[in-house]
């Protein structure tokens, strides 16, 4: 008979240890990556070569921090 089989109710537990566990060099290499190219596009758009380009979208916020 099938009373035997249960419904799939497992704990977070489960899921931490299965899921998460294995793919946590993943997340992090994501998260450094994701850091890295941010601090990249950042020094990137505020060089002196684009900082004045009126193409520039974070042009007028770079010009108005040169103010201060």
């Amino acid at each position: 008979s099938s009373s035997s089989l249960q419904p799939y109710n497992q704990s977070s537990w489960h899921f931490s240890v299965f899921v998460l566990r294995p793919m946590a060099p993943f997340l992090a290499a994501s998260a450094v990556t994701f850091y890295l190219v941010s601090k990249m596009q950042e020094m990137g758009v505020r060089s002196e070569t684009y900082a004045k380009d009126p193409k520039n979208p974070y042009g007028a916020q770079i010009a108005k921090e040169a103010h201060h």
